[in-house]
């Protein structure tokens, strides 16, 4: 990305109230075309409700949000889909009776080059292959191990074709084995150009994976910057102290 290039994704000043609840608030940041952005914060900190008011799950009471220069603020998930945004979602969706070929297919099918059957047929197959599914494309959803299951969470959106992709906790419940892989998944497919957003609580592997780290704390930014920079954030240390071994993490990777 050029220096004047414009931000694939803009948030600007975004909030998101639940009755008396603010969930999100005056929330600004950008995403760069091909970098991995991390999204770090505390149990409750909105970071799963931020990936909800971009994949247009809920609209934001404030704010607007662009996308490739396009204002989706609001628009339906499927609409945010054809323009090239795709998710994961922390607890698995898979479609349990049908494959695993079969659920990337739908995946390509409702994506952003709404494809006919056939050739999302081949794209999810491609997909697939990058997951480390391959051997399995014919076994059904509810078969697969939960490590499977989150691989497959990650096929089923990457076969959408997206230009930004939202990873939320992928990595979660896995062994350090499973990390590893999903680790090399992920930077494989920001390597073919998928640019990526993403929610974990691993802060190795956050920390390692991301160019930049954006941390929440009550719906709010409290820092942004470099993983060095922030982990070494005084406020973001604070905000980690009730949770000790995290903040242990994020002070071994200043």
């Amino acid at each position: 990305m050029t220096a004047n290039a414009a931000p694939l994704l803009r948030l600007d000043h975004v909030g998101k109230r639940f009755g008396g609840l603010q969930a999100v608030h005056n929330l600004s940041f950008d995403i760069n075309e091909g970098e991995i952005l991390g999204l770090i914060g505390p149990n409750g900190a909105g970071k799963s409700t931020l990936f909800n008011l971009i994949n247009g799950v809920f609209p934001p009471n404030d704010g607007r949000i662009f996308f490739s220069g396009i204002d989706i603020t609001g628009q339906p998930p499927y609409q945010v889909a054809r323009h090239g945004l795709a998710r994961t979602h922390q607890i698995v969706q898979p479609l349990t009776n049908m494959t695993v070929l079969a659920n990337c297919t739908v995946g390509a099918c409702f994506g952003r080059e709404n494809l006919p059957l056939h050739r999302a047929r081949q794209i999810a197959l491609e997909a697939v292959k990058i997951a480390g599914l391959d051997d399995r494309r014919e076994m059904l959803a509810l078969q697969l191990t939960i490590a499977g299951k989150k691989r497959l969470e990650l096929a089923r959106a990457l076969a959408a074709r997206p230009k930004l992709l939202l990873l939320d906790e992928v990595l979660a419940g896995l062994n350090p084995t499973e990390v590893e892989h999903m680790i090399g998944v992920i930077r494989r497919i920001r390597d073919s150009g998928v640019t990526i957003l993403m929610i974990e609580h691993l802060m190795q592997a956050i920390m390692s994976l991301s160019d930049r780290v954006v941390v929440l704390n009550f719906g709010e930014k409290l820092a942004e910057g470099r993983p060095a920079e922030v982990a070494t954030h005084p406020q973001v240390i604070e905000a980690y102290l009730g949770d000790p071994k995290l903040a242990a993490e994020l002070e071994g990777h200043a």
